[in-house]
């Protein structure tokens, strides 16, 4: 669970965030990727009011808690710095009541102060808070980008997924995560790609061992995270299974609730999987832009049929004619 603590280890230097009371509560969970100004609710209005969203105080509601009476200040913070509220933070580094911070120190409320302006924190903390809380996995495999297109290879060990990440590689690609790849959904929409920090950079071929590929061949050749837009399978070759030789059948996977295009790629010894693996990216590449290979070859060849099957048609009527 998502706590307090979490939220300011993580994101203390880049929102500013200073400590101001409470320290004992920082364990307080985030139950909600929310926050929220308090509004009406400051008046004793707590119909609707959600307490389990973090608290942000501007200057409005600064300014309206020193214009009231210190024991009606106390009431009103009381109903809605509930024990279920994970945190209250003041926005602006305006003076903070001297209240407020001895009821957050009693109540063991965390009270954090930052110098952004309400909004801007408002809207950055609701982003951060989404990307914490979005679905998130880990799965084996090798994420690379081609031609501006992410690609996660998997396949079983040894089939050679780092390999062929080298082949791209050295080809101008780029590496993202090898082994070991963490997904997330953004937004609810699409999929990000990216590798734990230990191993980022990090690859391990047989037989050498661990390269760094951003030394070996350059910054350029590496990137933190990518889209992930295909999925590639590599799988050794099975003479007795039918491999798809057309691709009229467009297959995908499903990661966290969302399809991705997924290919079969079988390898055998005199397949360039570099090659096939650009190929196919290519080939994603120009579906994207309403172009389909498969689909022209067999509009193309139900057509040249139809034509054929009128022209037989057409030659069985003249014989019969000339037979008449």
């Amino acid at each position: 669970m998502y706590t307090v603590q979490d939220l300011f280890d993580n994101y203390k230097e880049k929102l500013g965030l200073e400590l101001l009371a409470g320290k004992s509560g920082i364990k307080r969970k985030i139950r909600l990727p929310e926050a929220h100004r308090p509004g009406l609710s400051l008046s004793g209005y707590l119909r609707n009011f959600v307490s389990q969203r973090m608290l942000i105080f501007g200057n409005v509601e600064i300014s309206y808690l020193r214009d009231l009476h210190p024991k009606t200040r106390i009431e009103r913070l009381k109903k809605i710095l509930t024990s279920k509220m994970p945190a209250v933070i003041v926005a602006g580094r305006y003076q903070v009541p001297k209240d407020l911070i001895e009821f957050c120190e009693q109540e063991n409320v965390p009270l954090l102060r930052t110098s952004m302006t309400t909004m801007n924190l408002l809207s950055k903390i609701t982003f951060l808070l989404n990307e914490e809380f979005s679905p998130s996995m880990t799965c084996h495999g090798t994420l690379v980008e081609a031609f501006g297109v992410g690609v996660l290879i998997q396949g079983d060990s040894s089939v050679g997924k780092s390999e062929a990440a080298l082949g791209l590689i050295e080809r101008g690609h780029r590496l993202i995560s090898d082994d070991v790849v963490k997904i997330r959904l953004r937004e609810g929409a699409y999929l990000e790609g990216a590798g734990p920090e230990l191993t980022r950079h990090l690859m391990e071929i047989r037989g050498i061992g661990i390269i760094n590929v951003a030394h070996l061949y350059g910054a350029v050749c590496v990137r933190d995270d990518k889209k992930v837009d295909i999925v590639v399978k590599l799988e050794e070759w099975d003479d007795r299974r039918f491999y798809d030789r057309i691709g009229l059948d467009e297959k995908y996977c499903d990661i966290l609730g969302v399809k991705v295009p997924y290919h079969v790629l079988p390898v055998k010894p005199g397949r360039d999987v570099v090659l096939l693996l650009e190929t196919i990216v290519l080939n994603h590449r120009l579906k994207e832009m309403g172009y389909n290979s498969a689909k022209e070859f067999n509009a193309k060849l139900l057509e040249t049929i139809s034509k054929k099957q009128n022209q037989r048609k057409r030659s069985r009527e003249s014989v019969v004619q000339g037979k008449n």
